[in-house]
């Protein structure tokens, strides 16, 4: 039976939207034997997934039969224990961590374990640092710490507001064209950027929890959505809590960029930048090349003796 190509906009669970080549969305399931070999996640097929299917004949749906092999993918760790992780979205061009410094607050520590993941899976970052409006002075401080960090570290650092309209121009120059993620917290506003950056989307919105400080869940599946400008975005459930899986702790500095490049000129060819003489990322560290809150972060999830670095955060 004939076989058509087309790209996963939509999961629901068993339910995927997928559209052609010809720009036909057909809804598709999947094979048992596809959802069961070889896979390690919860997902055998995710949003971005590029796929074949067939329609059986009589029918109006579709059968996925199989999905191409992925350039990448961003994952959390599931609560599933039979199996490792689950599948947030696939062959990410761009992905976007809309971040808070308050209402709600994101910390160094999720930020540095979403940007090692995404490191490991190879999916370039832009941290957006959002809702810059509504900051008082301490927390504009502390916005500026945490930019400060970030672009030493080499990232991408860009302050937004849904509000004034600041730098969404620039969030949308770096979409154009390419298939983009937003992540992050629930409540830090990702739902609100996207829906300024394309309004038709009239994505929903929930406002912060008075008691908690905190979002709430306000995407249940991811889900890819088409720009008029060039590019999809897909956007994701809030996420509480971003599992890192697969990373031998031996390796974790690797999936740090700004401890990676000073590693080479370490004493010992093996050295953990823990405890060793003559440790260069250490020297960098002491010297303000590389960020201390970054490096603290690295030992944290090192020296974790519950492995926490392979589970969620």
């Amino acid at each position: 039976m004939e076989s058509t190509k087309g790209i996963v906009l939509k999961s629901t669970g068993s339910w995927y939207s997928v559209k052609t080549q010809q720009n036909d969305i057909v809804l598709c399931n999947i094979r048992g034997k596809l959802r069961v070999k070889g896979i390690k996640s919860t997902n055998p097929v995710a949003v971005g997934d590029i796929v074949e299917f067939f329609i059986p004949d009589g029918q109006d749906t579709g059968v996925i039969r199989e999905v191409k092999e992925r350039k990448n993918y961003i994952v959390r760790k599931s609560i599933n224990l039979s199996k490792r992780f689950h599948i947030i979205a696939a062959n990410i061009d761009k992905a976007f961590l809309v971040v808070t410094v308050a209402y709600p607050e994101t910390t160094t520590m999720f930020i540095d374990r979403f940007l090692l993941s995404a490191e490991a899976y190879r999916i370039p970052v832009v941290l957006v640092f959002n809702k810059i409006d509504i900051y008082n002075e301490k927390e504009k401080e502390k916005l500026k710490y945490y930019i400060d960090n970030y672009e030493l570290a080499g990232y991408e650092c860009i302050a937004t507001s849904v509000e004034t309209g600041e730098n969404i121009s620039s969030i949308k120059s770096i979409m154009k064209d390419k298939i983009t993620v937003f992540s992050g917290h629930s409540g830090v506003g990702k739902s609100s950027l996207i829906n300024v950056i394309q309004p038709d989307l009239n994505v929903k919105i929930m406002q912060i929890s008075k008691s908690s400080n905190t979002g709430k869940h306000t995407t249940t599946f991811s889900e890819m959505h088409e720009l008029s400008f060039g590019g999809y975005i897909i956007d994701t459930p809030g996420i509480k809590a971003y599992g890192i899986v697969n990373i031998e702790k031996n390796e974790l500095f690797h999936f740090f960029p700004d401890l990676f490049k000073h590693s080479k000129n370490c004493q010992y060819y093996n050295c953990t930048h823990t405890h060793e003489p003559k440790c260069a990322v250490k020297k960098a560290v002491d010297n303000g090349l590389v960020s201390a809150s970054r490096y603290n972060n690295y030992l944290e999830i090192f020296f974790d003796e519950d492995d926490k670095y392979r589970k969620p955060y």
